[in-house]
């Protein structure tokens, strides 16, 4: 795999080559772009805050991203990602100015979280998650294949199943009595405490019962 930084004119060739439409990338910031070539497997959690990960604007993974745990974000300002093959990850958890891109289908072993993010997010196949949580007006810009699975959102976003939270998610990251508001994250899902959530997401912890 071969890894290049390029400027904005040239990271919008590879998005044309690729078939990413225009409406996809039109939102994103004109600087540069870390393009990694070929698909890309990560052994552990991927942070997108996290220093580390790239100095570019954002990082183009030309190719499918396997991620062998979770995709976390949680400050704003956090660089985007766009990936030209399929997502696979453990978890998936979005809550700050997040910008991602998949080309292809993205399939979540556990959950799949959105909450109150000013965010870009556009899935041109399949979400597929054992369950996907939207909070606080989080949803998908763009899912253009079908969404799998249960969902668990507040009924102004017309999206859920009428599914008990308890159903299928572990006991830890239920509310209970004498919680106190400020550790929800502002989570309004009902039943569903965000802090913990994050908590669990953060420390490598199962979300999704069974």
């Amino acid at each position: 795999m071969s890894d290049r930084t390029l400027p904005w004119a040239e990271t919008v060739a590879v998005f044309e080559r690729r078939g990413l439409p225009e409406s996809s990338y039109r939102n994103l910031y004109d600087e540069t772009y870390d393009v990694r070539s070929g698909s890309l497997e990560i052994p552990g959690p991927l942070d997108l805050d996290a220093r580390d990960w790239t100095s570019a604007t954002g990082v183009v993974v030309d190719g499918d991203l396997t991620v062998r745990g979770s995709v976390l974000n949680v400050d704003d300002g956090c660089p985007a990602l766009v990936v030209l093959g399929d997502l696979r990850a453990a978890d998936v958890y979005l809550e700050g100015d997040v910008k991602l891109l998949v080309l292809g289908s993205v399939t979540v072993d556990g959950a799949f979280i959105g909450n109150m993010t000013d965010k870009l997010v556009m899935v041109h196949g399949d979400l597929k998650a054992a369950v996907t949580l939207l909070s606080s007006e989080f949803a998908p810009d763009l899912i253009g294949g079908t969404l799998h699975g249960p969902v668990l959102a507040p009924r102004y976003l017309g999206l859920g199943h009428d599914l008990d939270p308890a159903a299928v998610l572990v006991p830890e990251v239920l509310r209970a009595e004498g919680d106190d508001p400020d550790d929800l994250r502002c989570f309004d899902i009902p039943k569903v405490h965000g802090g913990r959530l994050l908590e669990r997401i953060e420390g490598r912890l199962p979300v999704v019962l069974g």
